[in-house]
């Protein structure tokens, strides 16, 4: 009898937090896209591309997103230091994610809506390990979504400092990383300034 190994359990980490400061403090979770909170589309991201559980952090008008956003089966967890940067977003969501036995977190940001299941799905069979990394790319660039395998989570949180979140973690271990080119099926833009709100529906 062979025995067979175990679908490895990738948890979704969602970093929602942002207050959108150049969007006039209007929270990025919240701004609307098809007709519901970005947040909600997001979550749905991770869900479709494979990823469970799925844990939001959010921060700025977190009361509002709550009771806005439906976010059943999601565990959420507010980051009273949101407005330090994604690095304490970063830091709460590992923190929360410890106890559920995934051997791996595959981060998105709220922001950036025109990555999808696909991109999901792609990076999170990328997973190999416990002390893996692999990213999503974009013409060789790398971006997001980003999984990080659990035996890195406290070394990642360590560093994530400010606005920088992992990025000079990645930046170190960068011959570590395995990249999953997305361009063919995801598009990395920010939800930054008033004008990138043309890309919401």
């Amino acid at each position: 009898m062979t025995a067979t190994t175990p679908t490895p359990k990738v948890a979704g980490l969602l970093l929602a937090a942002g207050g959108g400061r150049r969007l006039g403090g209007r929270p990025k979770a919240l701004l609307e896209h098809h007709g519901r909170p970005l947040v909600e589309h997001a979550v749905r991201v991770l869900r479709d591309g494979g990823c469970g559980p799925v844990h939001v952090v959010l921060g700025a008008a977190a009361e509002r997103v709550g009771a806005r956003a439906d976010l059943t089966g999601c565990s959420v967890s507010v980051n009273p230091e949101w407005a330090e940067g994604m690095g304490s977003s970063l830091r709460a969501g590992l923190g929360a994610l410890a106890a559920t036995g995934a051997d791996a977190a595959l981060v998105l940001l709220v922001d950036q809506p025109g990555i999808g299941a696909d991109a999901v799905a792609r990076v999170r069979s990328a997973y190999r390990s416990r002390s893996g990394i692999a990213a999503a790319a974009y013409g060789g660039e790398r971006g997001h979504p980003v999984l990080f395998g659990a035996d890195l989570w406290v070394e990642i949180a360590a560093g994530a400092v400010g606005d920088q979140g992992a990025r000079a973690y990645l930046r170190t271990h960068r011959d570590a990383i395995t990249l999953v080119e997305c361009s063919d099926v995801a598009q990395a833009y920010d939800i930054d300034t008033v004008e990138d709100l043309r890309h919401l529906r």
